[in-house]
C-alpha cells in the first residue's frame, strides 16, 4: 500500500473524529455547568437536572441517529444512482414523507399513533416512485432527478403548507417540526429510532459487495453474475426507510444526507465499505455539532429554531463547491429555420387565444359564490359591493403572472435550458430576501423601498448564478442546480428569521405563499404599470432574444454587444420578478409554465413567445386566485400555493414527455 492510500483511509476517520470531537467539546460546554446533578439521586424536585435529563441528552441522542441515518440513506443513493447529488432531501423523499405525515395527522390522526412509521414510508416511497419513473426514462441523469426532486418536493411542501394554513389550530405545531426540529421531551424518539436505524443499518452492510461491484458498471456487474436491478430496488428501499423513520420522528433534515456522503469520499473512503462506516459517523458528528452551535448561537431561542432550516445554509455552500465535478452535456443552438416554420401559426394561435383569455377573465370576475355557498353569477345591482373587493385581486394576480411568464421565456432563451425559470433559479427567493431586508432595516417600507430592494435581491441572485456559472460556459446543469442551491440557502435563512417569533416575519411568509387577498387598488395599479413597463422593455429586445442562443460569436458577428445585451436582459428579469413577487410569492411556478405552455402552442420566435408566455402566465394566476378563493369558500388558499399545486403535475408530464431535452 502506497503512502498516498494509506493517507486516504486515513482522512476520513480524522474528519468523523474531528467533527464529533469539536461536537463533543460544545455539548461539554453545554454540560458542564449542571453536570453533577446528573448524579444525584435525591428525591428533591430538580427541574435542571429533569431539563438535562429528557430534553438535553434525549436531543443529543436524536442528532446523532439521525445524522447517521441521513448520511447512510444518502451514501446508497449515491452509489446506487451513480449521482453525487442524490439524497432524501434532492429527490424530494423527505418532502413526501411529510407531506404523508401532515395529511394522516389532519384526516386520520388515529393512525399516526399505530402506524407514523408506515404513513411516512407511504410517503416517501410515492415520492421516489415518481422521481425514479423521470429518472428512467431520461437514463438517470444527475440533472433530471435534481429536477424531478425539486418539483416533487415543492409539490409537496404547498400541497402541506395549505393544509397547515387551513388548519392552524390542529397542525400548528408542524410548521417548526416539518422544518426539522431535534426538541425532545422525552428519551421516546431516540429510543424508537435506535432499533429501526440498527436493522436497517445492518441490512445495508449486507449489500456491500453488491454494491462495490456496481462500481463497474451495469454491463461488469451483470457479467459477474450480479442482479442490477434486484441490487438496485433493494438499496434504495433501504434509503427509503432510512430517510423515513428519521422523518417521521423529526421532520425534514435538509443536505445532511447529501453532505457527508461527499465529505467521506473527498478524505479517502473511496470504497463502499468505508463509505459505509464513516459517511454515517461524519453525519451523526456534522448534524450534532450543527445543533449543538444554533444552541450556543441563539440561547433560550434555540427551541423555536429548525435545525432543518440550518443545515441547509449550510448545505447549499457545499452544493455549489460540488457543482465543477458535475459533468455536462453539451447542446446545439437552436435551428432560426425551424423557428421561420411556425412563425404563421404561432399568429393565428395567438390571436385565437384571446378571446379565451378574455372569457377566463370573465368568469373570473363575475363568476363565483354567494355568501350562502351557492354558485352564481354576479349581478349589476352587486357590482358596487362585490367588485371593489374581487377586481384588484384578480389585476394583480393577472400582472403578477404575465411578469413571471416573460421572466422565463427570457431565462429560458438566454441560458438555453427550458427548465430555467425565477423560481427554479432561486431568483423568487433573492427577491424575497431583499423584501425582508427592507421589513427589517428600515422602518416603514413603502412600495418603492420593497420593489427596489427586492430587485437588488433578485440581482444579486443572478449576479451568483453568473459567477458560478462563466467557468462552464453557463452549462443549463451548472445554472439550474446553482439557482437551486441558492434559493435552498435563502429559504432557510427565512424560516430561521421567521421561527425568531418577529412579527415582520409573518408578513415574509405571507408573501412566501403567494397570497392576493390583500392586494388593494393601488397596488393592483402598481402592478399593472410595472408589467406594462417590464412587456414592453422585453418587446423592444427580442432582437437579441431571438440573436443571442445562437451563441455568443454568431450573436456578436451580427453586432450586438453580447455582454451589454444579457446584463441588461438580467437586470430587467430581476426588476420584474422582485415587482411579481411582492403579489405572488416566490412559489408559484407561472415562470417555469409559462413558457412551456407558449412553446407547446407553436410559438418559437422571441417576440410571440413573449405575448404567449405573458397570455398564459396572467391567465393561470388568475386561475389559480379563482380558485383559491372558492375551493375551501369561505376560507381561501394563497394563490402562490395553488398554482405550484397545479403547475408541478405540469412540469412533470413534461421532464417524461421530453427525454432527450432538459
Amino acid at each position: 500500500m502506497t503512502r498516498l492510500e494509506a493517507d486516504n483511509r486515513l482522512g476520513a476517520p480524522a474528519v468523523a473524529l474531528t467533527l464529533l470531537l469539536l461536537a463533543g467539546l460544545l455539548v461539554w460546554r453545554q454540560l458542564a455547568p449542571d453536570f453533577s446533578r446528573l448524579l444525584e439521586q435525591d428525591a428533591v424536585y430538580d427541574p435542571q437536572r429533569l431539563l438535562l435529563l429528557y430534553s438535553t441528552l434525549p436531543r443529543i441522542a436524536t442528532a446523532l441517529l439521525a445524522g447517521a441515518a441521513l448520511s447512510l440513506s444518502g451514501s446508497l443513493l449515491q452509489q446506487v444512482l451513480r449521482n453525487p447529488l442524490a439524497s432524501p432531501s434532492t429527490l424530494g423523499i423527505s418532502a413526501g414523507a411529510n407531506l404523508a405525515l401532515v395529511t394522516v395527522m389532519l384526516a386520520f390522526p388515529a393512525l399516526q399513533g399505530l402506524s407514523r412509521d408506515a404513513v411516512a414510508l407511504f410517503g416517501s416511497a410515492a415520492a421516489a416512485a415518481v422521481v425514479f419513473l423521470i429518472g428512467s426514462r431520461r437514463g438517470f441523469s444527475p440533472l433530471a432527478l435534481v429536477l424531478a426532486g425539486l418539483i416533487v418536493g415543492v409539490w409537496s411542501g404547498a400541497l402541506s403548507a395549505i393544509l397547515v394554513l387551513m388548519n392552524d389550530r390542529y397542525l400548528s405545531g408542524l410548521f417548526i417540526w416539518g422544518a426539522g426540529s431535534l426538541v425532545q421531551q422525552s428519551w421516546a424518539i431516540p429510543l424508537s429510532l435506535l432499533p429501526k436505524i440498527a436493522a436497517l443499518s445492518i441490512a445495508a452492510s449486507l449489500m456491500v459487495r453488491p454494491l462495490s461491484l456496481m462500481e463497474l458498471g451495469d454491463s461488469g456487474a451483470s457479467g459477474l453474475g450480479l442482479s442490477v436491478k434486484r441490487t438496485r430496488i433493494v438499496s434504495v428501499c433501504i434509503a427509503i426507510a432510512l430517510a423515513a423513520v428519521v422523518t417521521s420522528a423529526v421532520g425534514v433534515i435538509g443536505f445532511i444526507g447529501l453532505i457527508a456522503p461527499r465529505i467521506a469520499q473527498l478524505a479517502g473512503a473511496r470504497h463502499m465499505k468505508s463509505q459505509l462506516i464513516w459517511a454515517p459517523l461524519i453525519g451523526a458528528g456534522l448534524l450534532l455539532l450543527t445543533d449543538e452551535a444554533s444552541i450556543l448561537l441563539s440561547g433560550a431561542s434555540s427551541t423555536f429554531l429548525p435545525t432543518g432550516a440550518i443545515t441547509a445554509l449550510l448545505g447549499a455552500p457545499l452544493l455549489l463547491l460540488m457543482l465543477p465535478r458535475l459533468k455536462t452535456v453539451q447542446r446545439n443552438a437552436p435551428n432560426p429555420a425551424q423557428n421561420a416554420i411556425h412563425a404563421g401559426r404561432a399568429r393565428k394561435l395567438l390571436f385565437a387565444a384571446v378571446p379565451l383569455f378574455l372569457l377566463l377573465l370573465a368568469g373570473a370576475i363575475f363568476f363565483g359564490r354567494a355568501p350562502d355557498g351557492a354558485w352564481t353569477l354576479l349581478t349589476y345591482g352587486h357590482w358596487v359591493e362585490v367588485l371593489p373587493y374581487r377586481l384588484p385581486r384578480i389585476v394583480g394576480a393577472f400582472a403578477a403572472g404575465a411578469m413571471l411568464g416573460v421572466v422565463g421565456a427570457i431565462l429560458q432563451r438566454l441560458s438555453g435550458n427550458e427548465m430555467a425559470s425565477p423560481e427554479v433559479l432561486g431568483i423568487s427567493a433573492g427577491a424575497t430576501l431583499g423584501v425582508t431586508a427592507a421589513l427589517f432595516l428600515l422602518p416603514a417600507p413603502g412600495m418603492a423601498a420593497q420593489l427596489g430592494f427586492g430587485g437588488m435581491g433578485a440581482f444579486a441572485v443572478l449576479i451568483a448564478i453568473f459567477f458560478f456559472g462563466i467557468r462552464s460556459g453557463f452549462a443549463p446543469e451548472r445554472v439550474l442546480l446553482t439557482g437551486i442551491a441558492l434559493g435552498a440557502m435563502l429559504d432557510a435563512f427565512i424560516s430561521m428569521l421567521a421561527a425568531g417569533g418577529d412579527p415582520r416575519a409573518m408578513i415574509v411568509l405571507q408573501w412566501m405563499s403567494g397570497s392576493t387577498y390583500l392586494i388593494d387598488t393601488p397596488r393592483a395599479i402598481s402592478a399593472m404599470f410595472t408589467a406594462a413597463a417590464g412587456l414592453a422593455l422585453s418587446f423592444l429586445a427580442y432582437r437579441w432574444l431571438d440573436l443571442l442562443p445562437l451563441g455568443p460569436q454568431a450573436a456578436q458577428a451580427i453586432g450586438i454587444r453580447v455582454n451589454r445585451a444579457r446584463a441588461c436582459l438580467f437586470a430587467l428579469a430581476a426588476a420584474m420578478t422582485a415587482a411579481a413577487t411582492l403579489v405572488v410569492g416566490p412559489l408559484s411556478f407561472i415562470g417555469l409554465m409559462g413558457p412551456h405552455l407558449a412553446r407547446e402552442l407553436g410559438l418559437r420566435r422571441a417576440a410571440p413567445q413573449l405575448a404567449g408566455a405573458a397570455l398564459a402566465g396572467g391567465s393561470l394566476m388568475v386561475l389559480a386566485d379563482w380558485f383559491g378563493r372558492m375551493a375551501a369558500f369561505p376560507y381561501q388558499m394563497p394563490a402562490g400555493l395553488v398554482s405550484a399545486l397545479v403547475g408541478a403535475p405540469l412540469l412533470l408530464v413534461l421532464l417524461m414527455k421530453r427525454r432527450r431535452t432538459v
